[in-house]
């Protein structure tokens, strides 16, 4: 049975985690680190992104308030030793600032 959005959003939110960039560089390396904005909720993107809603996804990726991590983000992050949330949505690992 199909989780609905607000079991998702329950459920993601007890698994996300602070993490530091090193913990991430690998995911980066694989290309599953995709980078939400902060003006954006990390646990009902990735809610959404396990249901599927294609509308809102595609929405947030048009405005870029999600998307791939970029080199620049990677970089930036190693030399500030940052720490972000993040959240694991198979296959994809979404991170956000704080």
């Amino acid at each position: 049975m199909k989780e609905n959005l607000e079991q998702l959003t329950v459920r993601l939110n007890a698994e996300t985690a602070r993490i530091s960039w090193p913990e991430l560089e690998r995911h980066f390396a694989r290309g599953v680190l995709l980078t939400v904005s902060p003006e954006q909720d990390l646990v009902q993107v990735g809610a959404h992104m396990i249901h599927d809603d294609k509308i809102v996804i595609d929405a947030l990726l048009e405005t870029a308030e999600l998307r791939k991590t970029t080199d620049d983000d990677a970089r930036g992050w190693s030399e500030c030793e940052t720490e972000l949330w993040a959240v694991v949505v198979v296959p994809w690992v979404l991170v956000q600032e704080k």
